[in-house]
């Protein structure tokens, strides 16, 4: 599914959000950690495709896996990566016109 880019954006400062969350979480945050990486990891290879999607999702979840990396906004500077630094453009949906004999 396609989102746009300010969609992708929020997605990823919410779920950034969450990773940090669990490093003010006393005791059972690093435990919380164990089950939100891979969570972490699954979303952001379905908001980003291809190579870099592959390449973003296993830093999420080292990073997200690894105690005292949670501040890191990492799905934020995906986004920035690829919508700033290399200028990609939302997707636009394309229009099929089908023409229909009677």
């Amino acid at each position: 599914m396609k989102y746009s880019k300010y969609t992708v954006l929020r997605k990823g400062v919410v779920y950034d959000l969450i990773g940090m969350a669990s490093s003010f979480i006393p005791v059972i945050g690093p435990f919380l950690d164990i089950l939100w990486a891979p969570y972490a990891a699954k979303k952001m290879r379905d908001m980003y495709e291809g190579e870099q999607g592959k390449v973003a999702s296993i830093v999420v979840f080292i990073e997200e896996i690894l105690p005292i990396t949670d501040m890191v906004p990492t799905f934020t500077l995906m986004w920035l990566y690829t919508y700033v630094w290399q200028g990609k453009k939302s997707p636009v949906p394309q229009t099929i016109e089908v023409e229909v004999e009677d």
